[in-house]
C-alpha cells in the first residue's frame, strides 16, 4: 500500500497505483498536515480580510470580494465554469496518476482543505472510480484547470445535486454519470467549502502525471535503444574501437560512458564484431554513445524535476503559520513543460539514429554484403520486397517526432484579460512527448526486428559466426517469438510481437546479469 504525506511520493509509486491498482492511504503525518492547514484557513476567514482565492473572485476578478456565506457557491461555480475541456478522454492510467498526485499535493498541508477532500480522492482510487477527463483545453499554467475541474465534477456537488452537472466516470467497467458512479461505489460526494474548489483545480497535476508515467517508460526505452544498437552493430560487422572506454573517459560525459560500457558487455566474445578490414563505421554506429548517452543524462535531470513536482504545493494562495495566505505562482507549469520538451528532444534523437541503422541494414550499398532489403537471397529481390516497408514506417515516425519535438514551452498566449500574460503550454509539451515516446517504441522494435533478420542472413554467410554474450540472448528471445521467414510475409504482426516482448521487460530482465 502506498502511503502519502505530501513529501515522499515516488515516480515508481505513481506507476504502481496508476497501472497496477495498488491501494493508497494517507499517512498519520499527512492527516496532521491537512488538519493544521484547515485550521489556518479558518483563522484567515475569521479575520474578514479580502484574501485571494478564499473570499475573492478568480483571475481577472481577484479584486471582487465575496461574502463568506457564498464560499461554497464560489467553489462550486469555479468547478462548473472551468470544466470546459474537449477532445478524446485521457487514458485511465493518466487520470489515476493525476488523482494520486493531487491527493498528495493537498496532503502537504498548504491548501486549507478538509480531510474529507483528500479521503474522497483516495477512496475513489481504491474503489477504481475513474472520472472521464477530456485531454484538450489546458495551458498548464494556472494549473491544469479544465482537466482537474472535470475530475472534480464527479466527486463534488451542491444543494441541487443535478446529475447532468456531475460529469462522467467509469466504475466496474461501465461509463456512468459521476453521481451514479459515486452512488454505486458508496463514496459520498462533497459540497465544497471556501478555497476547496481552487485547491482541487489549481496546479499542473495532469501534466505532472503524464510526465511521471513518460519518465518511467523512458527509462526502459533507453535500455532497449542500447539493445537494438548492439544488435545492429553485430549485423553490420561493426568496429568495437568506437566503444573503447578510453575514448569516452576522455570526454567525460557520464551517459555516453554508460552507453559504451553497456554495448561492450552486450557484444563481449562476438566474432562478428571487428571481422572486416574497416577502420571505422558510419556515425549511426560509431557515434551512438554520444547521441544516446545524452538521453541518459537528460533523463536523470528531468527525473529530479518531476520528483519534486509530484511532491509540490501548487495551488494559490498557500497558507502558512500563523494564519497567513501568500499569493504566488506555484501553479505555473513551466518546470514540467520545459522538462518534457527536453525529454521529447532526446527521445526523438534516439529514434532518428535508430532509423538510420535500419536504413543501412536494408541498403545493399551500405550493409556489408547482405541482400538488398534483406530478402532471403539476391535472386529473390523484386519478387520479394523484403523489409523495404518497415523502414518507411520508421522514417514516417521519425518525421512525425521531428515536428512534435519542437519545444512547446517557448510558446505562450495570454489569457484572463492579460492577468495571466505568460502561459507555460505544459500540457501540450507533455502530450507531444508522450506521442514521441510511443513512436520511439515502435522504431526501436523495427530496428530489433530488422537486425535479427540481418543476423540470420549474416550467420548463413558466416556459419562459424558467434554473437556476443548479450546480443545472443536478445537474438534468441526474438526468434522464439518470431521465427525467421524466407519470403515476404505480413511483417507488422511480427514487429508488434517484438514490441510486446521488449516493452514487458522480458529481455531487460534476462540481461540484468550481464550489465551488473
Amino acid at each position: 500500500m502506498i502511503s502519502i504525506d505530501g513529501h515522499h511520493l515516488l515516480i515508481e509509486e505513481i506507476v504502481r497505483v496508476a497501472r497496477n491498482f495498488e491501494k493508497v492511504k494517507i499517512s498519520d503525518s499527512g492527516i496532521e498536515n491537512i488538519k493544521n492547514s484547515y485550521v489556518l484557513k479558518n483563522t484567515i476567514i475569521e479575520s474578514n480580510k479580502a484574501v485571494y482565492g478564499i473570499n475573492t473572485g478568480f483571475g481577472i476578478f481577484a479584486n471582487k470580494q465575496i461574502a463568506n456565506k457564498e464560499s461554497s457557491k464560489l467553489s462550486r461555480n469555479l468547478i462548473l465554469s472551468h470544466a470546459v475541456g474537449t477532445g478524446d478522454p485521457f487514458p485511465t492510467e493518466i487520470v489515476r496518476a493525476a488523482m494520486l498526485v493531487r491527493a498528495n499535493t493537498l496532503t502537504k498541508g498548504f491548501s486549507g482543505v478538509r480531510i474529507e477532500v483528500v479521503e474522497t480522492l483516495v477512496n475513489m482510487l481504491n474503489s477504481n472510480v475513474i472520472p472521464e477527463v477530456p485531454s484538450q483545453g489546458s495551458l498548464g499554467s494556472s494549473g491544469d484547470l479544465a482537466p482537474l475541474s472535470h475530475l472534480a465534477l464527479v466527486f463534488t456537488t451542491d444543494e441541487k445535486d443535478l446529475e447532468e452537472d456531475s460529469g462522467y466516470a467509469y466504475y466496474q467497467g461501465q461509463k456512468l454519470s459521476g453521481k451514479e458512479a459515486m452512488k454505486r461505489s458508496g463514496i459520498p460526494r462533497l459540497i465544497l467549502g471556501s478555497k476547496e474548489g481552487l485547491a482541487i483545480n489549481n496546479g499542473a497535476t495532469f501534466s505532472a502525471a503524464i510526465a511521471a508515467l513518460s519518465l518511467f517508460d523512458s527509462r526502459s526505452l533507453i535500455d532497449i535503444a542500447e539493445m537494438s544498437l548492439a544488435m545492429s552493430l553485430e549485423a553490420m560487422l561493426g568496429c568495437s574501437s568506437a566503444y573503447d572506454h578510453r575514448i569516452h573517459a576522455a570526454r567525460g560525459q557520464l551517459g555516453q560512458m554508460e552507453v559504451a560500457d553497456n554495448i561492450r558487455k552486450y557484444i563481449k566474445n562476438s566474432n562478428l564484431i571487428n571481422s572486416t578490414d574497416r577502420v571505422q563505421d558510419a556515425y549511426s554506429l560509431r557515434c551512438a554513445p554520444q547521441v544516446q548517452g545524452v538521453a541518459r543524462d537528460t533523463l536523470q535531470f528531468i527525473w529530479q524535476i518531476i520528483s519534486r513536482e509530484i511532491n509540490a504545493a501548487t495551488d494559490n494562495p498557500l497558507l502558512f503559520n500563523p494564519g497567513i495566505a501568500l499569493s504566488g505562482g506555484n501553479f505555473h507549469g513551466e518546470p514540467v513543460g520545459v522538462a518534457m520538451d527536453f525529454l521529447g528532444i532526446v527521445l526523438s534523437e534516439i529514434a532518428s539514429i535508430s532509423e538510420r541503422r535500419v536504413n543501412r541494414m536494408t541498403d545493399e550499398n551500405l550493409n556489408a554484403g547482405l541482400p538488398p532489403m534483406l530478402v532471403d537471397h539476391p535472386e529473390a529481390a523484386g519478387l520479394n520486397s523484403g523489409l523495404m516497408m518497415p523502414q518507411y514506417t520508421a522514417a514516417s515516425l521519425v518525421l512525425e517526432n521531428q515536428t512534435l519535438a519542437h519545444p512547446d514551452s517557448v510558446f505562450s498566449i495570454p489569457t484572463s484579460a492579460e492577468q495571466e500574460d505568460h502561459n507555460a503550454n505544459a500540457m501540450n509539451a507533455c502530450k507531444h512527448t508522450l506521442q514521441i515516446l510511443k513512436n520511439v517504441q515502435h522504431v526501436l522494435s523495427i530496428e530489433l526486428y530488422t537486425a535479427a533478420r540481418a543476423i540470420d542472413l549474416r550467420l548463413r554467410k558466416y556459419p562459424d559466426g558467434k554473437l556476443g554474450e548479450g546480443t545472443s540472448i536478445i537474438f534468441k528471445m526474438i526468434r522464439e517469438v518470431v521465427p525467421y521467414q524466407p519470403g515476404d510475409a505480413l511483417w507488422w504482426p511480427e514487429i508488434e510481437k517484438v514490441k510486446q516482448l521488449v516493452f514487458t521487460d522480458k529481455i531487460s530482465n534476462a540481461l540484468d546479469f550481464i550489465k551488473s
